[in-house]
């Protein structure tokens, strides 16, 4: 049986998802830490302001996601490996919309009761 807060990131997963996809700004506020961090493929970092304008503004466009796998290290209770599998239909920096097979290693904290993204490497990988 999954934990709690097992079940806490799980959604927090799907939330983030659906809130870039929606492009809905107190959403992805809300899904990531103030201190959030993405690095992209390319190495570039964005905090989460930048980040958040990208999507808003369609330099990063999201389609549709749909989640492969799902794997959850929790540590001491306010800290947890978050590693995602998922199928990403998406148009980012002017390029067609293509799919992609995305890893997304995430970092998430716990504060105040509630879990948020606070970090992401993404990158592809295979089938």
């Amino acid at each position: 049986m999954k934990s709690m807060d097992e079940q806490q990131i799980r959604e927090l997963y799907a939330r983030t998802w659906r809130a870039m996809i929606a492009k809905d700004e107190q959403a992805l506020a809300d899904c990531h830490s103030d201190d959030f961090v993405l690095v992209h493929m390319t190495g570039t970092r964005q905090p989460k302001s930048v980040y958040i304008r990208a999507i808003l503004n369609g330099t990063l466009n999201y389609y549709s996601e749909k989640t492969e796998c799902i794997d959850i290290r929790l540590h001491s209770g306010s800290t947890a490996d978050v590693t995602g599998w998922s199928e990403v239909n998406a148009a980012v920096y002017g390029g067609g919309r293509h799919t992609w097979h995305l890893l997304m290693l995430f970092k998430a904290t716990k504060g105040n009761g509630k879990w948020r993204m606070s970090h992401c490497e993404v990158s592809t990988y295979s089938r």
